[in-house]
């Protein structure tokens, strides 16, 4: 009971913080001229992923060097990054979406196992001929999501006031990947029987969690777990 609680308040909080995130980054994309208050939000999300990375990575030493120069040189820049928020963050949003469609698309091609095929093997392993089409669908609607996204993006911002282009990609960008989630988990219901049927936080812990098969480990590159001896 106390660990729910402590998960509902834990998904508050991010759910407010990505609120406030957004209706921060549009008041200072739509509304102010000049802010290095918008420079710093806009930059500090990838700022953070890039230095959990580079912490993590074996080669932290060159990798937190490159950040330090990385961050020198934005330091010089400042200027005229606070004078050119709403530029920076549709640098962020098409690149942002337009590198997840072609993450998604490429998998699609060229005989890969399609990404969401790959996500349904974690928990499921091998996946059947009803699995592996639906994912491959699911795949194939995520590809097709991330273009629109990005040909929106694209045309609001260069035929569109930028007030309009602020509440798309700072405001809307967010539901409408909620809206996305819940769309393919209807369809999820009605399509698949319930022993296939899983989410992305099941995809997260099958992944985090050894698995026992050798073959999946080694296709996963993590050591298998061994049976406990009596």
């Amino acid at each position: 009971m106390k660990l729910d609680f402590e998960r509902s308040t834990h998904r508050v909080a991010l759910v407010c913080v990505v609120v406030a995130w957004a209706v921060a980054a549009h008041y200072t994309t739509a509304v102010v001229e000049t802010s290095s208050w918008g420079a710093l939000l806009g930059i500090a999300p990838f700022a953070f992923v890039a230095a959990t990375f580079a912490w993590h990575s074996p080669l932290r030493t060159a990798l937190l060097a490159l950040l330090a120069f990385a961050a020198l040189g934005l330091a010089l820049l400042w200027p005229t990054l606070a004078r050119n928020v709403g530029w920076m963050y549709f640098i962020q949003h098409v690149g942002t979406n337009a590198l997840l469609g072609i993450a998604f698309g490429r998998t699609l091609v060229g005989g890969r196992e399609p990404m969401c095929t790959r996500v349904a093997a974690l928990i499921h392993g091998a996946p059947g001929p009803l699995l592996a089409g639906y994912t491959r669908g699911v795949t194939i609607a995520w590809t097709l999501f991330f273009g629109l996204m990005t040909t929106a993006s694209v045309a609001l911002f260069a035929f569109g006031p930028l007030d309009v282009w602020s509440a798309f990609a700072n405001l809307l960008t967010f539901p409408l990947v909620a809206l996305m989630f819940a769309g393919e988990y209807a369809v999820r219901l009605r399509v698949l029987p319930p022993e296939e049927r899983s989410g992305i936080l099941d995809a997260v812990r099958a992944y985090w969690q050894p698995p026992a098969n050798p073959a999946l480990a080694a296709s996963r590159g993590t050591p298998a777990t061994r049976p406990a001896q009596r």
